[in-house]
């Protein structure tokens, strides 16, 4: 929680400054700012645990492939956090290795993780088998039905997946009462599970 904080502190006061980009596609940014955020992560988690590992978005740190590892996203949400846009947020898990792969074929479980925006000033956390809190309230999932239905969706970098996505956005939004494309896709998942958003959509998120 306290990395989460450190890092959303340094998004916070630069949200309006010049920001140095360090790549440019298309359809994403990458920018120092990413680099400096997960640095700021990574010097406080590793001077509490330095046996464990960090899998980040911008690079890893120590071994990745112990029973513990960090996953760190410094600020999900660039695009927006580029143009000012206050909708971008960090993401920090602890996940543990399993004996054998899930059905999702994964190796790995998440077992903690926080999520901060630092523009709402919103906390989300979440230990495996408790509730999960925002701003340490517990939360839940909104069950109403698809014609009530607020749902966020997200389309991935590349030119393919986008024109995968866009047939289920057409007829998606034909069904429900509003849809929504916010720029975060972890914001997206706090806010279905906080109740704000019925559901999120999207191929190819990693």
């Amino acid at each position: 929680v306290k990395a989460a904080h450190g890092s959303g502190d340094i998004m916070r006061r630069n949200r309006l400054a010049s920001k140095k980009i360090n790549e440019v596609t298309q359809r994403d940014i990458k920018l120092e700012l990413d680099v400096r955020c997960q640095r700021k992560i990574e010097s406080m988690l590793t001077r509490v645990h330095p046996e464990i590992g960090i899998l980040g978005e911008e690079e890893n740190v120590g071994n990745i492939e112990t029973e513990l590892r960090w996953v760190v996203d410094p600020i999900d949400g660039t695009v927006n956090f580029t143009y000012g846009i206050p909708h971008a947020c960090v993401s920090i898990a602890l996940q543990q290795r399993l004996g054998k792969r899930n059905e999702y074929g994964d190796d790995y479980e998440t077992v903690v993780g926080a999520v901060f925006d630092p523009f709402t000033d919103e906390l989300w956390t979440a230990i495996r088998g408790q509730a999960a809190k925002l701003n340490d309230k517990n939360i839940r999932v909104n069950d109403g039905g698809l014609r009530e239905a607020l749902l966020s969706i997200g389309f991935a970098k590349d030119k393919k997946t986008m024109e995968y996505m866009m047939p289920y956005f057409s007829k998606l939004a034909l069904k429900i009462r509003k849809p929504r494309m916010m720029g975060s896709a972890t914001l997206a998942l706090t806010y279905v599970a906080s109740g704000r958003f019925h559901g999120y959509i999207e191929s190819k998120v990693n």
